[in-house]
């Protein structure tokens, strides 16, 4: 399991000394963020510790704004998926400070967004888990962050059947975002860790 690869009692003299800690977890796609985060959700209540999460992908806009752009399917996925600035001016920016955020989440079967006020922890963590999390608009808001590295092979492996079936889409869209986030970004060398999943 990915919580006995990364020993996460390592966080939490951190979490206790700083009014809010704010930790990345980052990674591609099924390279196993959502499952180190439900380990560290766990982990954090038998300690005891406040804390709050966030799943980026929670927050991508509308289907229009995403797809049949006139861009390349590798530059909707990266750059419209979210929109990046404001999240930045909702989330990022009131991490340290604020008493809660508003956000839109996005409803898949209405294909809207339904507003939500989250109370932030006065003291714990804040805990961010996403794709792209250390694009430049928001890689300087996280006092740490865990990349999640997987080879693509293993990733893919992940996928379920009739998703696989569909190879060109991730030529295309995802493994071409993906290949352009490592190359420009350069997440693995400024990552405080890496764990290999």
């Amino acid at each position: 399991m990915l919580i006995d690869i990364y020993d996460i009692s390592n966080l939490i003299p951190l979490v206790k000394s700083s009014q809010r800690y704010i930790l990345a977890i980052d990674g591609l796609s099924r390279s196993g963020k959502t499952t180190f985060v439900e380990h560290l959700s766990d982990y954090l209540k038998k300690e005891g510790i406040d804390y709050t999460i966030f799943h980026i992908d929670n927050h991508i806009v509308k289907r229009s704004q995403r797809y049949n752009t006139g861009f390349e399917e590798w530059y909707e996925y990266f750059y419209l998926q979210w929109d990046v600035e404001e999240l930045r001016k909702n989330l990022f920016e009131k991490l340290k400070e604020c008493q809660h955020v508003e956000l839109p989440f996005y409803e898949n079967k209405i294909d809207g967004h339904n507003t939500r006020k989250i109370k932030l922890p006065q003291v714990g963590l804040i805990i961010i888990e996403g794709v792209f999390l250390q694009r430049k608009e928001w890689r300087d808001f996280y006092d740490k962050v865990l990349f999640l590295n997987c080879s693509r092979q293993k990733r893919f492996s992940r996928e379920s059947e009739k998703t696989k079936l569909n190879r060109e889409k991730f030529e295309k869209r995802y493994w071409k975002a993906e290949e352009y986030y490592i190359n420009t970004f350069n997440p693995i060398n400024y990552a405080d860790t890496i764990i290999e999943t």
